[in-house]
């Protein structure tokens, strides 16, 4: 195999990938963006002034609808790039077209990272998405942008890399939707996004920490308003390894056929 033909195959894939998802933006972007125009008219402008201002490690109180903004942003991020990963595998699986792909001039490693820079570059594009419409409902900025930057990249790298494992250990449909449903959405709304952790009373608080979402929400929220409940260096490392492991994983996973040779 040669490194020419390798690498078109990889950008093959990330193209093909990409292009599976912008053409149906009805089912890509029009989902995210009633739902969170509804997150936004509830519980930011609906009970914002109920709630009233959050201060954060001690810093400025900001309005509500500006803290729950960037946990919005992750929600949107990390649904969508681990939907298009698992979908896109377990599509090919359940098709039978994936052959091409393990059949094709490319290194395992590399299909897999196909999978999840097409998978992230989903997650990114929702995200940023869900931050336009925030700014329809109140000033948002952003005060650390490298640190939005690279929370916002690794974040979605993660979940695109959780999406390759459950697309190929899915038996059907229905394991794909309750990964989603009440795996996912659960941490991610026991993750700080609607309400501070100090706020939490032992050992609940503590228990959070365990929460891989905390790390990412505070990690987004550092970026756009430069206040977090965890150190963001802290944060990224956590994740990074996260994400690494996972990728790691992903290899194995296909050199070994897990799921696609069964």
């Amino acid at each position: 195999m040669s490194l020419v033909s390798g690498l078109t195959g990889f950008k093959t894939l990330v193209h093909r990938e990409i292009l599976r998802f912008l053409r149906r933006p009805r089912n890509t972007f029009v989902p995210p963006f009633v739902t969170n125009v509804l997150y936004f008219s509830v519980f930011g402008v609906i009970l914002g002034d109920r709630v009233g201002q959050i201060s954060i490690s001690g810093g400025e109180p900001i309005p509500y609808i500006l803290f729950i903004l960037p946990g919005l942003v992750v929600l949107g991020s990390i649904s969508n790039a681990f939907e298009n990963a698992s979908f896109s595998i377990f599509h090919g699986r359940w098709n039978d077209y994936i052959e091409e792909t393990l059949t094709s001039p490319m290194s395992y490693s590399r299909m897999v990272v196909a999978y999840i820079v097409a998978g992230a570059t989903r997650g990114l594009l929702v995200g940023t998405l869900i931050a336009v419409i925030g700014a329809f409902f109140t000033s948002v900025g952003v005060a650390r942008p490298l640190y939005l930057a690279a929370f916002g990249l690794v974040v979605s790298l993660l979940f695109a890399s959780f999406g390759v494992v459950v697309g190929l250990w899915a038996d059907d449909w229905d394991n794909l939707t309750m990964m989603n449903q009440f795996i996912v959405r659960p941490l991610v709304f026991f993750g700080g996004v609607f309400y501070a952790i100090r706020e939490l009373p032992s050992p609940y608080q503590e228990l959070s920490m365990l929460n891989p979402m905390v790390y990412m929400v505070n990690g987004v929220r550092y970026g756009f308003l430069g206040v977090s409940e965890v150190d963001p260096n802290w944060s990224l490392a956590v994740l990074s390894a996260l994400t690494a492991a996972l990728v790691a994983l992903d290899v194995a996973l296909f050199k070994r056929g897990y799921g696609l040779t069964d």
